[in-house]
């Protein structure tokens, strides 16, 4: 556990705590990250001790801002396969994984980082969290589990509107629209989380493994749209378009998209 460069992992009063320990980077996750993420998981899933998880990010200003732009910027279509391969079965781990894990939310959760919140069993967000998905302003699509969940959660046509206009939305309004579970001041964040926690910790381990592995039925055949989007996305990633996004979101400037157009 301490060979991780870009986590934190303990486990208290069998709460497992995972922290994404990357603040300078608004705990933006590259190869690095995914696979101690994975490795986290997995280690939190055997062990007997623990009986909630909790996925948070280091300081307060973000939760997790998705991928790493400086990792996405020297990226090629050979990249994108293995970023695929990596969230991939991370997303397998955490859905798979039959404790609940909760999301603790603090600062911006957009991209990946709403993603990854989406697939955590709750989220809990301080007031001034801000959430949303960023793929189209990018050169890039939220199709790990944005593409598929957002719908499930929100409805149709606001899924649409946040991938499409790629806006950000504040604790509250993630909240209303059915996006999160809770909102609290940032003085009563981690209160918050410890008492759902402790809550779940009296409940019957089996009864939470099984209430979860139902709960995720439907959404598990959503599982090809995932595979497939990864595949496609391959083809984007390391492409001219996809790099306009990134170098202007580098060079502080608006993408000039309007070139690509077909």
């Amino acid at each position: 556990m301490s060979s991780y460069s870009d986590i934190l992992y303990e486990v208290v009063d069998n709460v497992a705590t995972i922290t994404i320990n990357r603040p300078e980077r608004r705990n933006a996750f590259r190869a690095e990250t995914l696979d101690e993420l994975i490795d986290a998981f997995r280690a939190a899933e055997a062990d007997r001790e623990v009986g909630v998880i909790v996925l948070t990010g280091a300081g307060d200003k973000a939760f997790c801002a998705g991928g790493d732009i400086h990792w996405e910027e020297a990226s090629d279509e050979a990249g994108a396969v293995q970023m695929a391969r990596r969230t991939t079965i991370l997303s397998l781990v955490m859905r798979g994984c039959g404790k609940p894990i909760i999301a603790r939310v603090r600062g911006f959760a957009v991209g990946g980082g709403n993603e990854l919140q989406m697939l955590c069993d709750l989220t809990v967000a301080s007031e001034d969290s801000r959430f949303g998905q960023s793929g189209p302003k990018m050169g890039s699509v939220p199709v790990w589990w944005g593409t598929q969940l957002l719908p499930r959660m929100v409805g149709e046509k606001k899924a649409r509107e946040i991938i499409f206009l790629c806006e950000q939305y504040t604790a509250r309004e993630a909240l209303d629209m059915g996006l999160i579970n809770k909102v609290v001041p940032v003085e009563e964040l981690d209160t918050t989380v410890r008492a759902w926690c402790d809550r779940m910790l009296t409940l019957s381990p089996q009864a939470l493994r099984v209430a979860k592995i139902s709960l995720n039925y439907e959404s598990d055949q959503l599982w090809p749209s995932v595979l497939h989007g990864n595949q496609m996305i391959s083809f984007i990633h390391g492409t001219e378009e996809f790099h306009e996004g990134t170098r202007a979101f580098l060079e502080k400037r608006p993408p000039e998209f309007g070139k690509f157009r077909k």
